[in-house]
C-alpha cells in the first residue's frame, strides 16, 4: 500500500514539474515579460551553435534583447550583439515582428539566428500571454 502511495506522489511530482517547465519560456515580473529562447530556440543555430537570447517586452513593446551565452566564435558574435541588440527596443510587438533586419557582413549564420529567435520570442509571447 505506501508502496502504491510513493508511485503517486512521484507521479504527481513529475507531472506538475513537466507543466512548470513548460512556462519557464516566459516569466512575468513587475509587468515585463521575458521571453527566454535557450529552450524554445535550441534547434536555432548560428554557424556552430544556438543563440539563446531573453526578450524583454513591457506594454507590448520590446524593452530589450539580452545576449546569452552561447558557443558561436566570440569575435564575430560580438559584432552580431552590437549590430542588432538594439534593432528592436522601443516597437510594439507587432512592429517589431515585421522589422527588416539586415544580417552582420562576415557572420551572416549568426545574425539570422539572432533574428529568428527575436521572432520565436515574439510569437511565443503573442500566442502564451
Amino acid at each position: 500500500m505506501k508502496r502504491t502511495h510513493y508511485l503517486y506522489i512521484i507521479a504527481a511530482t513529475l507531472g506538475l514539474m513537466s507543466f512548470m517547465a513548460s512556462d519557464e519560456a516566459m516569466t512575468k515580473e513587475n509587468g515585463v515579460y521575458v521571453i527566454n529562447t535557450t529552450d524554445i530556440g535550441k534547434d536555432i543555430e548560428g554557424y556552430q551553435a544556438p543563440t539563446p537570447l531573453k526578450v524583454y517586452i513591457k506594454n507590448n513593446k520590446v524593452e530589450k534583447i539580452e545576449f546569452l551565452k552561447s558557443l558561436e566564435t566570440p569575435k564575430y558574435y560580438v559584432k552580431v550583439k552590437n549590430a542588432l541588440q538594439e534593432k528592436w527596443n522601443g516597437l510594439s510587438v507587432k512592429d517589431a515582428k515585421v522589422q527588416q533586419v539586415d544580417v552582420v557582413t562576415g557572420a551572416t549564420y549568426s545574425s539570422e539566428a539572432v533574428i529568428k529567435n527575436v521572432q520565436l520570442a515574439l510569437d511565443y509571447y503573442q500566442k502564451k500571454k
